[in-house]
């Protein structure tokens, strides 16, 4: 799927424009974007991103990493995901960088999502739910993801986010209602962040292929 993943990458990068601040998911398919938008850093004032990681990739580019705080809203948000549905809806966090990703989605004009084929769902689920959580909360939250939907959360174990935080996985759901779930899991005491992008979607979802589809 690499291959398939560079080039969904590369057809993101058309939507980077002159004098642009881009904001920047994280994983291996935003790995290819960053690298492709390397060849642009002389054209763009900089990036924001997502995580440790792609900060890092991002620097060792010459490009450079702005804090969202300094830049205001942006034009250009570009990350890929774990899930996607038919409506554009996701689910994101296998990297554990769901909260800041979420932050920077919000803050922006247009969420490009990246993608290769085989993260394209009917509905979301099949891929275990990240939730972000106080590492003192783990235990209180889990217990209330079972009784609001009835999936198993299970510990990240080793997994500190760029945050300080945890991570729980909920498997075995089927998310007929993304937005409602997202809604209801955000409510619960010590949640950071859900890794459910259906209130705020991706705008445009490109599927790696030859050529690439866009959605």
């Amino acid at each position: 799927m690499s291959e398939a993943k560079r080039l969904a990458a590369e057809k993101a990068l058309e939507y980077v424009e002159d004098g642009m601040i881009v904001g920047v998911g994280t994983g291996s398919t935003v790995a290819y974007f960053i690298d492709g938008l390397a060849r642009f850093k002389h054209r763009i004032q900089g990036a924001v991103s997502s995580s440790d990681q792609s900060t890092a990739r991002l620097r060792g580019h010459g490009i450079d990493v702005l804090d969202l705080n300094a830049t205001g809203p942006l034009a250009l948000y570009v990350d890929g995901a774990d899930e996607c549905d038919p409506h554009k809806r996701l689910i994101k966090g296998g990297g554990a960088a769901l909260t800041r990703e979420k932050i920077i989605a919000e803050a922006s004009a247009k969420f490009v999502c990246i993608v290769d084929p085989s993260k394209q769902v009917g509905v979301l689920g099949r891929f275990p739910l990240p939730v972000e959580v106080v590492p003192m909360a783990r235990s209180l939250v889990a217990r209330e993801i079972v009784r609001l939907t009835a999936g198993q959360p299970v510990w990240r174990d080793g997994v500190v986010t760029d945050n300080g935080n945890w991570i729980l996985d909920v498997h075995g759901l089927a998310i007929v209602d993304p937005v409602g779930m997202e809604r209801d899991l955000n409510q619960i005491p010590g949640v950071v962040s859900v890794g459910l992008f259906a209130r705020r979607p991706a705008d445009v979802v490109i599927v790696g292929g030859e050529p690439p589809a866009v959605l």
